[in-house]
């Protein structure tokens, strides 16, 4: 039996919120129930069930033992699908052969011949459980946990919200997200309480250390449908996104800030070049949410450029300067509190709408139109076909805007600079269809533009910051004497890069990307 659930890690106020709030929850079956759940996890001494995906537990309800088997976990926007099986057991015995699954069975006991199984770790949680019917989607059955892991002599304690769908479609599951969480503030949960207890057991800690999460490649195939390649892209971005949205939350790490943008940039640059297949007014809603986003982060990334890249620097080579350090103190007072609004942005419900419907939009394939008759030939073209129209989309609008390239404007190149990105990310996303050598010269030269264009860029954004009306230390000859120098060296620069680009751009002419 496959079981769907969506998880998400919960602050023990947010657990006690909604613990009373449940009551009260439209829809509801019957009243709530608490009880206390004892889980055991087992394994062989080298580990090899986790090794094989596969999680073996006995847990006590209060009332009896139950035997539990969770195996090919996959975790897509949000959500989490495995494959459960369960049986009665005799108190803290494990009975292999009881495992109602065969291949299951099968599987584990080939796995654990002549190993011998003990506990790993084990969880102990206040469970208030109750079952909520959302009219038209489906019934789902809330679980909020409130306890701790325990591995050895080592324990954690560990809040947890779980929807698991009990019958009817996924769409029930992001409903009630929705209704539960109306204020912001979510976190979904990236794996299970078992692989927390093994990670406790190991390195004494339940949660991977926060870091960046850059994008990841997309193991497209020319046999997929387009429906099928969008969905994956999606999915891919979702995890970006969502990933360094929680680094950002967590730490001051400024390349999960850089990170978190690009995640947003690659999401509508995907659906950009999959709206031909999957087209719909959500998702230009969400394309449209996710701009406002990246603005706000990008607030805190120019912040991050300016002062990390460009006026530190500065500050080392001319040490003589003493507005340089005047100037580096003034930008991180103000990027401290560009990066606390952010992160109450990030936590607002504006944010957790965007997120959840996203995922919704991906899961539930809501992109669906009863009444387009032309939409399930659109879906299941050959994902090849849509990529060499799309590319040859792209790269007639680089060709676009980069005609007379030697004399375009500053706007015009901030202009083909977009351009170019969109490009790059198509590339990207549709590189495994593609001729691999060729592609990756492509590539090269593509980020290599994109790197040059950045820093192009950066003149643009420290002349927007140090000339604006609140731009800091404006009364202060000494920052303003700073800025001058800057901005100085910045426009030669800018100069000698614009000379490269051109070159890059020529050269790329030369190896044109193609399907």
């Amino acid at each position: 039996m496959d079981e769907i659930e969506l998880k998400f890690v919960a602050s023990a106020d947010q657990t006690a919120a909604l613990c009373r709030q449940v009551p009260n929850l439209s829809g509801l079956v019957a009243q709530p129930t608490t009880r206390q759940l004892r889980s055991i996890y087992y394994d062989t001494p080298d580990q090899v069930l986790r090794r094989n995906g596969i999680a073996l537990r006995l847990r006590f309800d209060g009332t009896e033992w139950v035997q539990t088997v969770k195996a090919k976990n996959k975790r897509h926007g949000g959500l989490h699908t495995t494959q459960e099986s369960d049986c009665p057991a005799d108190g803290e015995t494990l009975r292999l052969k009881r495992i109602p699954d065969t291949a299951l069975r099968a599987r584990i006991t080939a796995l654990c011949r002549r190993r011998d199984l003990a506990p790993i770790c084990e969880t102990r949680m206040e469970r208030t459980a109750a079952l909520v019917d959302i009219p038209g989607e489906g019934r789902v059955e809330l679980a909020i946990d409130r306890g701790e892991i325990r591995a050895g002599n080592r324990c954690a304690s560990y809040h947890e919200v779980e929807l698991e769908l009990v019958s009817g479609e996924i769409a029930a599951l992001f409903t009630l997200t929705g209704r539960l969480f109306p204020e912001g503030g979510l976190r979904f949960a990236p794996i299970s309480k078992a692989a927390r207890g093994y990670m406790l057991a190991a390195d004494g800690r339940i949660a991977a250390a926060p870091a960046p999460r850059n994008a990841h490649p997309v193991p497209l195939t020319p046999e997929q449908t387009g429906e099928t390649a969008a969905r994956e892209v999606l999915r891919e971005c979702f995890d970006q996104i969502i990933r360094n949205i929680d680094t950002v939350r967590d730490t001051d790490d400024p390349e999960s800030v850089h990170q978190l943008r690009i995640g947003l940039r690659r999401f509508r640059s995907a659906s950009a070049l999959f709206r031909p297949v999957i087209g719909h007014p959500k998702l230009t809603q969400l394309s449209a949410e996710a701009r406002w986003l990246s603005r706000e982060v990008g607030q805190l990334r120019d912040l991050d450029v300016a002062l990390s890249e460009l006026v530190l620097p500065e500050a080392k080579a001319c040490p003589e300067e003493p507005g340089f350090a005047q100037l580096a103190d003034l930008l991180e007072t103000r990027r401290q509190a560009q990066r606390d609004r952010l992160r109450e942005v990030l936590t607002s419900a504006r944010s957790q709408s965007f997120v959840l419907d996203l995922a919704r939009f991906i899961e539930t394939r809501g992109w669906l139109r009863p009444d387009d008759f032309a939409q399930d030939y659109r879906l299941s073209r050959p994902v090849k076909k849509l990529a060499r129209r799309a590319l040859r989309k792209r790269w007639t609008a680089c060709e676009t805007r980069a005609k007379g390239i030697e004399t375009l404007s500053i706007d015009a190149r901030h202009t083909l600079r977009k351009e170019l990105k969109k490009l790059r990310y198509a590339v990207e996303f549709l590189s495994p269809l593609m001729p691999r050598k060729r592609t990756k010269a492509a590539l090269k030269q593509l980020k290599r533009l994109q790197d040059v264009f950045g820093d192009l860029n950066d003149l643009s954004t420290v002349q927007g910051l140090f000339l604006a009306a609140n731009a800091p230390g404006r009364k202060d000859p000494d920052v303003q004497r700073a800025v001058g120098r800057l901005l100085g060296s910045r426009r030669v620069q800018a100069d000698l890069q614009w000379s490269e680009a051109q070159d890059l751009w020529h050269d790329l002419r030369a190896r044109k990307p193609a399907l």
